[in-house]
């Protein structure tokens, strides 16, 4: 059996992956795909253990070097207990973040070392890398207008402040420019509809 695909969004706050996630997951089962459609931090039983720590609470509750900890012991979690094995059994997996989440938001714009994130994907991750990444590009101020307004109790992130959010936009920016291979960035600026089309058209455009 060949191995399945797996493709992740990623962007800031309010940028609207979630939706665009799962709408992507309904086109893929149409198309005749076994789908697991899961979410970072979380998706396991531990990791969604994890998941209540890190984003709930007030801002300053962890250092930035404690959330890269915490999201990678919930990923490695993930990945041993949902992603690996419907991967082998030849399902496609959608996630809502993965590791370039923790590239942006605990390393560019929280301040961790890039090499030493780096060196925990390797040792975590490894081979299992996604096939391709969606990343969501929308002003910031607006992505996290857009997430204050729906009024959630997981509401940590979204408190670290302005600055903190232009430097997560920034990044994620970043991290499509340096790995044009497996990345394609995704104007989210527009209704539901006009965004899952710029998404299939860039799944269609990768050729998976």
């Amino acid at each position: 059996m060949s191995r399945g695909r797996f493709i992740t969004f990623e962007g800031g706050e309010g940028a609207g992956k979630s939706t665009q996630a799962r709408l992507l997951a309904e086109v893929l089962r149409e198309r005749g795909h076994e789908v697991v459609l899961t979410r970072e931090p979380g998706g396991s039983p531990g990791g969604e253990r994890i998941r209540a720590l890190v984003v709930s609470g007030d801002a300053a509750d962890w250092s930035a070097m404690t959330e890269t900890l915490l999201m990678f012991a919930a990923r490695d979690d993930h990945l041993n207990a949902v992603i690996r094995p419907a991967l082998a059994a030849g399902k496609w997996v959608v996630c809502d973040r993965f590791s370039d989440s923790t590239r942006a938001y605990q390393g560019a714009a929280g301040g961790v070392d890039p090499a030493f994130v780096e060196s925990l994907d390797s040792a975590v991750v490894g081979a299992d890398q996604p096939d391709l990444t969606l990343i969501f590009d929308l002003p910031a101020e607006r992505g996290l207008s857009r997430a204050l307004a729906r009024g959630a109790a997981e509401t940590r992130f979204e408190g670290k402040g302005g600055a903190f959010h232009d430097r997560l936009a920034e990044a994620f920016r970043t991290i499509a420019a340096a790995h044009p291979d497996r990345c394609r960035l995704i104007d989210a600026d527009g209704d539901v509809e006009t965004v899952a089309a710029r998404v299939r058209a860039a799944v269609e455009t990768a050729g998976l």
